[in-house]
């Protein structure tokens, strides 16, 4: 038989259906029966009692048997990566929780200059435009982190099968590998554990940021989100902190350093490690320049320059406070902290914007630092209430305790111009006389003068002057107790420790630094309570107005009172106890003050536009040794700062005298309240309209004729307790007239006018512990303190 294969495969003939036929069910049955031609095959051949097994390639059966194990492994991947991420994506954000995320920003906070105080934060972050990025900074962190980010679609195929190669072959995730979006998605939404599951969120995530923004604003996100070492976050905290400038302003050789930080801060920060900084930032460079960022002259001088560090200040926690401690802490638990609550003002971005004047802040606190013992420092603007500076201790991190606003302290005193002040409303002159001699209490009571000795009759100037208790005390049972402590409330004296008793006179009340500043700022703003506050403005993130403040002002006591009693007091700073207060072209007033056994010093006191309280003592309130008085401890301090204060601020010279004052100002004897004559120790004083004496004193040179016919003459002002005898004896004694020797004092020329109780004398009992009844203190605070940080979520590492 011809062979028809051989015809068919060289196409020399053509194939009948038949043959064509019979040869495709050869070609079937050889297939079957392993093609052997040179075995004829018989039917017997095929029944199953004679059927042999078939004898299988063992290639072919490999790769079977590896087909069908692929097929499986596909079908079990796919079932796996069904389940797998459907678990995962649901415990991504959907799109509308991302575009709702916000970051942690820190809060800042500005003094009355907007010169930045002091930040708030759990991540110390501020947000700054891409824009205002210097370029190079963000070259550099392309070039460090991912030089292709501009071309990929927030993963890199290649980047993730190498990461993951590497991770399968140490069994664990230990590959890098992440573009700029991906490690954007991890740092806001993910932990930083090396899973497999870990990473692909954060390839999910990925590919949803990069469909949700652009370019820009995912590279915005990252350089605002990355951690950049020593608390810091994001570009704008970091270039601050290593550089000292804003990134806007970073040059190559400082980005690259920055950009070099982003792998591990902590290892590569040059704070600790130069060598290694150098080594990161030269591989940050040589990726620049190979991407052709920078030129080889930049790459060269870039290598070589060692950009200066700022001086670093250690952060142990989210409660540090470096600038104006005591004032930040001060509004921050009496007001931001209740008001906005700690979530936003430690993440919120808030921009706070305040009154304090951060140049005296600074100088103030360290007058405070070097003093040897505690103290606090208010100073005020008068005319407002706003604190310009407010320190409350010599440290802030030994102690929390806020000595400016918290320490209830006796102020000795400086009290004494609320006794002097509610007996000229009560129509009473600086003019008139007291006498200053012993007081017997039915009691037991008999309190004296610091100086121990007696001026016998005097004038009300010359007595706050010269700081004499006796007549202080005789004061306030004219005016009447009652009275003082409704004068004191109406200038700003808060405080629950007001002794309903005459030993107020002495300064026996409890009060605080920043009281006494309102009470004082009275008399400096011409009859006017002034509310203190340190928040002018609050801002969002955004920069939308929170909160707007302003001074708050109420009438008080008359302009006529006000400016008289500042005039008193000028009186002190110019030849009195708070002489050394005296300010060089500035018109000064003021009051020191000294409690029992030298426990507490004051000096308080102000010019026009600023009112200064100076507080000196320990906080177990042990005397301060060396019988420290306000003007030895104290007033230093307050004219030291007023010293540099005028030099910062632009301040009058000159106090002014508003038209509703109905005053005049005359030029008296100091000893005798007349008008002064040309031998006479004078004082300038103001005192109501029609009130002043016309006649010159005849003490030293006036005429007797014509003082005695004075129907303003001074008058002396017999206190409920003073007999006849005292009068007698202690009444006139230093006032010899020189020029007159045939005067006589029951000639009359100064007349007396015996004062009755207005209301029942109350006389204090003596005790042991004048802060008996005082809660606060530095141990109670310190335990507030801690519970305060506890209510508001507040850590401390």
């Amino acid at each position: 038989m011809p062979c028809y294969n051989h015809a068919i495969c060289n196409g020399d003939v053509s194939i009948p259906r038949g043959i064509l036929k019979h040869n495709i069910c050869r070609f079937l049955s050889d297939w079957r029966t392993g093609f052997m031609p040179e075995q004829k095959k018989k039917d017997k051949d095929f029944s199953l009692h004679k059927k042999k097994k078939k004898k299988r390639s063992k290639l072919k059966t490999f790769f079977s048997t590896l087909l069908l194990l692929m097929v499986l492994v596909a079908a079990g991947i796919a079932v796996f990566l069904v389940f797998f991420l459907k678990d995962i994506t649901q415990t991504l954000p959907s799109t509308e929780e991302i575009l709702a995320h916000e970051p942690s920003l820190a809060t800042t906070i500005y003094d009355r200059n907007d010169n930045l105080l002091t930040r708030l934060f759990e991540e110390d972050r501020t947000w700054v435009k891409l824009e205002n990025i210097s370029p190079w900074m963000v070259k550099a962190v392309l070039a460090a982190e991912d030089g292709d980010f501009y071309e990929h679609s927030g993963i890199k195929i290649t980047s993730i099968v190498r990461a993951g190669l590497v991770d399968l072959t140490h069994r664990g995730a230990r590959q890098g590998g992440s573009t700029i979006t991906q490690q954007l998605a991890r740092n806001l939404f993910l932990t930083k554990e090396k899973t497999i599951s870990r990473k692909a969120k954060e390839a999910i995530l990925a590919m949803r940021l990069e469909k949700i923004y652009s370019k820009d604003q995912i590279l915005e996100m990252y350089l605002n989100t990355i951690y950049m070492g020593h608390g810091t976050y994001g570009i704008d905290s970091a270039s601050k902190m290593y550089f000292g400038k804003a990134p806007i302003n970073l040059d190559i050789a400082e980005s690259a350093i920055l950009a070099g930080l982003i792998a591990a801060p902590e290892t590569f920060t040059p704070y600790r490690n130069q060598e290694r900084s150098q080594s990161r930032k030269e591989y940050v460079l040589r990726r620049m320049l190979d991407l052709n960022w920078i030129s080889n002259a930049d790459y060269e001088s870039s290598v070589a320059e060692q950009p200066p560090l700022q001086e670093r200040t250690p952060r142990s926690s989210s409660i540090f406070l470096k600038d104006a401690p005591h004032f930040v802490s001060h509004i921050l638990f009496r007001h931001l902290l209740p008001t906005y609550g700690a979530e936003q003002v430690y993440r919120g971005g808030l921009r706070i914007y305040t009154t304090v004047d951060a140049d005296l802040q600074k100088k103030a606190e360290e007058l405070l630092s070097k003093m040897k013992h505690e103290g606090a420092l208010v100073a005020l603007d008068p005319n407002t209430g706003e604190i310009l500076a407010l320190v409350g201790g010599r440290d802030f991190d030994n102690s929390k305790f806020n000595r400016a606003t918290q320490a209830f302290r006796q102020p000795g005193s400086a009290f004494k111009p609320v006794v002097y002040a509610t007996a000229i409303e009560q129509g009473y002159r600086p003019v008139d006389h007291l006498l200053d001699a012993p007081l017997h209490f039915p009691n037991g009571w008999q309190p004296g003068n610091y100086s121990k000795e007696f001026a016998g009759e005097v004038t009300l100037v010359e007595a706050l002057a010269r700081s004499l208790n006796t007549v202080s005390i005789r004061l306030a049972q004219i005016d009447g107790v009652g009275r003082i402590i409704n004068l004191a409330r109406r200038i700003g004296i808060t405080t629950q420790y007001l002794p309903e008793d005459l030993s107020i006179a002495l300064g026996t009340p409890s009060v605080t630094p920043l009281e006494m500043s309102v009470a004082y700022s009275t008399f400096a703003n011409n009859g006017y309570r002034v509310e203190p506050y340190g928040i002018k403005v609050v801002r969002s993130k955004t920069g939308a107005f929170l909160e707007q403040n302003g001074p708050k002002i109420d009438p008080a006591i008359a302009p006529t009172v006000a400016v008289t009693m500042r005039s008193m007091l000028m009186q002190v700073a110019s030849w009195g106890t708070g002489a050394r207060a005296r300010m060089k072209d500035y018109e000064t007033f003021g009051k020191t003050g000294t409690t029992n056994d030298w426990t507490d010093a004051w000096f308080v006191g102000g010019i026009p536009g600023l009112v200064v309280v100076v507080y000196i003592g320990n906080d177990d309130h042990s005397p301060l040794g060396g019988k420290q008085t306000g003007t030895l401890a104290a007033l230093p301090v307050w004219k030291e700062f007023m010293d540099y204060a005028v030099t910062k601020l632009n301040l009058p010279k000159t106090f002014t005298i508003p038209s509703d004052a109905s005053v005049e100002s005359i030029r008296i004897c100091r000893h005798t309240g007349f008008l002064a004559a040309s031998g006479c120790t004078a004082a300038n004083i103001l005192v109501p309209v029609g009130q002043a004496p016309v006649s010159e004193c005849p003490w030293y040179g006036g005429s007797l004729t014509v003082a005695q016919s004075d129907g303003n003459a001074p008058q002396l002002l017999l206190a409920p307790i003073d007999d006849e005898m005292t009068r007698m004896e202690y009444a006139l004694s230093p006032l010899h007239p020189v020029d007159d020797p045939m005067f006589q004092p029951d000639d009359g020329l100064i007349v007396t006018h015996k004062r009755e109780e207005t209301e029942p004398a109350k006389v204090p009992q003596n005790a042991s512990d004048p802060y008996k009844g005082v809660t606060e203190s530095k141990d109670d605070y310190e335990s507030r303190f801690q519970d305060l940080l506890k209510q508001y979520n507040i850590k401390v590492d």
